[in-house]
């Protein structure tokens, strides 16, 4: 069994940055693709940023990019979404979640998730 812990949402104004942070424990995720994920008042969950079991290959959303990173830290089980120039557009509940299968790129199914960390950008 493996949980999965975000931390790092806040209130921010527009332009500001925030770190949000997956710990994954139980089980090492280091073998695991992890994706980030966003859930809108009134919308469907959508896809934000991913990246592989090494760090060395990432994707992000077209309305993220030049603004997101993602990175990970194997030795800490953890995983970031680094959010710079924030927009009120981006305010959602954040949710991280691991690729169902090892040494899986790109990511074709997701078997756990965190329990979100609320972002807000205000105006």
């Amino acid at each position: 069994q493996v949980q999965l812990v975000e931390s790092g949402g806040g209130l921010v104004q527009a332009g500001e940055s925030l770190r949000l942070s997956c710990v994954a424990s139980g089980r090492t995720v280091s073998p695991y693709s992890m994706g980030w994920f966003r859930e809108a008042p009134g919308k469907q969950r959508e896809p934000v940023a991913a990246i592989n079991w090494s760090g060395r290959t990432t994707s992000l959303t077209d309305s993220v990019k030049g603004r997101f990173t993602i990175s990970r830290d194997n030795a800490k089980n953890t995983v970031y979404l680094i959010m710079n120039s924030l927009k009120p557009e981006d305010t959602a509940v954040y949710y991280c979640a691991r690729a169902k299968r090892s040494y899986n790129w790109p990511i074709d199914d997701y078997d756990y998730w965190g329990q979100g960390t609320q972002v807000t950008v205000s105006s």
